[in-house]
């Protein structure tokens, strides 16, 4: 199970959204040089991650690592909060 574990995918984004049960949506940037005009750009893709305890919080930045499918279109989980948002 150990092996498994550390070929498994993970990120690091900030919370956009935590208004479901027992979900997030969990906001992933990173930068990439655009192909022609080699300017270095941002792009971003949105996940939807499991947060069993419902501890995250929108603005939070958080770890979260590719699972089995738990839903339609939930892939990830949270495994760790990185640091929470100033509120």
């Amino acid at each position: 199970m150990a092996k498994a574990e550390a070929q498994r995918k993970t990120r690091r984004g900030v919370v956009v959204s935590d208004k479901m049960d027992k979900t997030v949506v969990v906001r992933v940037e990173r930068l990439t040089r655009h192909p022609q005009y080699t300017q270095v750009i941002k792009r971003a893709r949105k996940f939807k991650a499991h947060d069993e305890h419902n501890e995250c919080r929108i603005g939070d930045v958080v770890e979260i690592v590719e699972t089995r499918p738990l839903s339609k279109e939930k892939r990830w989980r949270v495994t760790e909060i990185l640091k929470r948002a100033a509120m």
